[in-house]
């Protein structure tokens, strides 16, 4: 599958400078992230790929090196943040509920 996710970042727009920043302008970096579209996927992509420096997805390097030491069974992140992804709506980040209402 192709990287055409790229093309919808957000971060396209800002310097590349200031993605890889150090220390507390590591939180104005993530920032970038908050509204952006693709954020599952460019996190996933930097876990899959073992990404070691810049913020992606909205994470630090320290982030996705405790995740990646969290969970080293993980084959594929993309997977795993896609499924994880699923019950919830890009909106509202609220659960959609299955299944038929229940009766009052």
């Amino acid at each position: 599958m192709g990287e055409d996710w790229i093309e919808n970042a957000v971060c396209r727009a800002a310097d590349a400078e200031n993605l890889f920043v150090q220390g507390s302008a590591q939180n104005q970096a993530k920032a970038i992230c908050s509204d952006c579209s693709v954020r599952t996927r460019c996190l996933a992509y930097a876990l899959d790929n073992r990404i070691e420096h810049g913020i992606w997805g909205g994470t630090t390097e320290r982030e996705r090196r405790r995740l990646l030491r969290r969970e080293p069974a993980v084959t594929s992140w993309r997977a795993l943040l896609e499924s994880a992804e699923q019950p919830w709506t890009a909106s509202s980040r609220t659960p959609v509920l299955a299944g038929p209402a229940s009766a009052a």
